[in-house]
């Protein structure tokens, strides 16, 4: 069961309106309807605050939401990910400079050069970017369907 649901059934079993929830957690009436429809999560401290008004624990929460426990693990994933200090892209990109600068001297043309060189820094620095964007992409295309 989605977080969202488990939210909006144990408010009704509370017999609770969501203005109250929401005045009890310190947020908007939105925040409660967008978090009951799925349409986001709550942050760490709101879902303290939920489990203090539902009688559950966070913990809870998470078993019952297979979704949310995946985003949970994509983000644990994101964040070693991050750990590391030269990514793959790093290296493509270097190797694309070097290609460019090699080209350049065996044709004596400079462009190649400049753009070859302007292409591998982008990917050096936004390697990481564009996975993540072509991720989503997957992700949501997968969602989708």
């Amino acid at each position: 069961m989605r977080l969202g649901n488990q939210l909006q059934k144990l408010r009704e079993e509370k017999k609770i309106s969501k203005e109250e929830v929401a005045k009890q957690v310190g947020v908007s009436v939105q925040h409660i309807h967008k978090w009951e429809n799925n349409q986001s999560y709550p942050d760490i401290q709101h879902l303290l605050k939920l489990g203090d008004i539902y009688e559950t624990t966070i913990d809870e929460f998470i078993k019952k939401d297979a979704i949310l426990q995946s985003r949970i693990n994509i983000i644990q994933e994101e964040k070693e990910d991050d750990d590391e200090l030269l990514h793959p892209g790093f290296y493509i990109g270097i190797g694309i400079m070097f290609l460019g600068t090699l080209l350049s001297l065996i044709i004596g043309n400079l462009t190649i050069t400049m753009v070859t060189n302007i292409a591998g820094m982008l990917i050096a620095c936004f390697y990481k970017g564009i996975l993540k964007l072509l991720q989503d992409i997957k992700k949501d295309f997968y969602e989708q369907g």
